[in-house]
């Protein structure tokens, strides 16, 4: 027999003065007065990201103090929280602003950070257990199936982000393919299992085959066509190499949106392909699978539908706060199956708390697990697919613009085509300065442009020149944004030539 709720809220009174054991705060009236100080300098934060630096390099002595020794003694919270104003506010990565396009970060929206506030204020423990939260994670996991055309009884949880991911997408298909017994024996020196993926994959899929035992040295990383795909007829002969040589092909990883210039594999040619040979197709969809919210722009990753795994991150250009990684299995009992495990302090139940199952726990490696779901379920609930996909259309507008305007101004060269929401160019000066050091030249100018504060692009590598990488994610971006990086490009590119000349 139960306790009556009156019994229960009885018994769970907390404790009045100041208790050493109880954490509490002593007078509930100045915390929540703090409170909504910080929510209201939060929001003053989101709202007014334009005025600010869109970076600014943290001092030195600012630097010292947070390297201080671990604190014995308590501190007031709004001595805390002016550490927090003065030390942190100020010099943070800055992918709120509508001008940070280095990487690929969203932007978060202020819906997603009330949101973190409810989950901080639950503390649930999505690991397993029958409660609401594990509900909302599951209803999230029906949606992202829905959204990339998985089936509905398709398994997933929500992670840190798609390097972990693509790590538990590989632990499953490594399980399927030697079976449950290897989670015990492990996978042995004869099976000489290798993996696939294009030459522009990111650099987790090799770390990946480094944690899962496989070794990065068994995944073949195959050339990539004029456009940046993966070449199959390549992939079709190095697999068949393999075959010859006594090597177990046995995981194929197409990417949705490389890392350098965004970049879709052929999705559906690769389905077919892992289909005749047997093979487990996973995708790599980090940004590039949330081209499924846009009616318009979908086709781009025809095929992903057919993929036995697909991993990517909501808090790219679904904008939810960061961390916000999902993994979604077609086959929900080869997913169990490589990560399920008994243990007496985790037994399941057929009533009580202790049901609900299968747990979280039991589709990946953590069983602490904070509830994310939240973010995730509220941007989505509040702005709808269609909103969110019209984020990503416009993000692959503008960068068409930029690389229009780049391609009519003379002293700027675009380095690779532009696929989605990525462009890479640099700035070459005229005929007259073909003797400058372009690496050096264009490092810097990002180098500027970041210690200015006026935008935030990044660099990579394209056909072994260094190029000013620019990734459209933030929601907040406008037409303004991409005019103020072009002039910012051409003006330091200029003065810094008038000084090297």
């Amino acid at each position: 027999m139960g306790l009556a709720p009156s019994e229960g809220a009885e018994m769970g009174k907390s404790r009045t003065g100041l208790d050493p054991q109880n954490l509490d705060p002593e007078n509930w009236d100045e915390l929540r007065a703090l409170g909504h100080r910080m929510l209201d300098d939060a929001f003053d934060y989101l709202e007014h990201t334009r005025d600010r630096p869109v970076w600014q390099k943290m001092p030195e002595e600012l630097r010292a103090e947070l390297a201080r020794p671990l604190p014995q003694a308590p501190e007031n919270p709004d001595r805390a929280y002016e550490d927090f104003r003065r030390l942190v506010l100020p010099y943070a990565t800055g992918n709120t602003h509508p001008r940070f396009m280095g990487w690929v970060h969203g932007g978060g929206t202020a819906v997603g950070m009330l949101a973190e506030m409810l989950a901080g204020a639950l503390n649930a423990n999505l690991g397993g257990r029958d409660h609401a939260p594990i509900e909302v994670e599951r209803q999230v996991i029906r949606w992202a199936a829905e959204m990339l055309g998985l089936p509905r009884e398709s398994s997933g949880i929500l992670v840190t982000g798609t390097s972990i991911a693509n790590l538990i997408g590989l632990l499953v298909a490594r399980t399927a393919t030697l079976g449950t017994a290897s989670r015990r024996n492990g996978i042995g020196g004869a099976a000489r299992l290798v993996a696939y993926a294009s030459a522009a994959s990111h650099s987790c899929i090799p770390q990946a085959l480094d944690i899962a035992g496989i070794g990065s040295g068994q995944l073949r990383l195959i050339r990539c066509d004029e456009r940046g795909r993966l070449d199959i007829s390549a992939l079709e002969a190095a697999i068949a190499e393999d075959r010859a040589t006594g090597n177990q092909p046995f995981f194929v990883v197409g990417t949705a949106g490389t890392v350098d210039i965004g970049a879709v594999d052929d999705l559906a040619g690769l389905s077919s392909l892992c289909k005749r040979e047997g093979l487990w197709f996973h995708v790599d969809g980090a940004f590039g699978a949330m081209l499924a919210l846009s009616r318009k722009l979908r086709p781009l990753i025809g095929g992903i539908e057919e993929a036995d795994s697909v991993a990517f991150d909501f808090h790219k250009w679904a904008q939810v706060p960061y961390d916000a990684g999902c993994i979604l299995v077609r086959d929900a009992v080869r997913h169990r199956a490589a990560f399920a495990q008994s243990a007496a302090y985790l037994r399941r139940d057929s009533r009580g708390l202790a049901g609900g199952h299968p747990w979280p726990c039991d589709f990946g490696p953590d069983l602490s697990r904070g509830f994310r779901a939240l973010k995730v379920w509220l941007t989505i609930k509040v702005f709808g697919a269609e909103r969110l996909g019209a984020v990503v259309e416009t993000s692959c507008a503008l960068a068409a613009r930029l690389a229009a305007r780049i391609a009519a101004e003379p002293e700027l060269e675009l380095l690779a085509p532009v696929a989605l929401n990525i462009v890479c160019f640099r700035y070459a000066g005229t005929s007259a300065d073909a003797g400058w050091n372009l690496d050096a030249l264009n490092s810097a100018i990002v180098a500027d442009l970041q210690e200015a504060g006026i935008a935030a692009p990044s660099t990579t590598i394209i056909d072994g020149k260094l190029a000013i990488r620019a990734a459209l994610v933030n929601h907040r971006t406008e037409e303004g944004d991409i005019a103020a990086l072009i002039e910012s490009v051409l003006r330091i590119g200029r003065a810094r030539s008038v000084e090297a000349a």
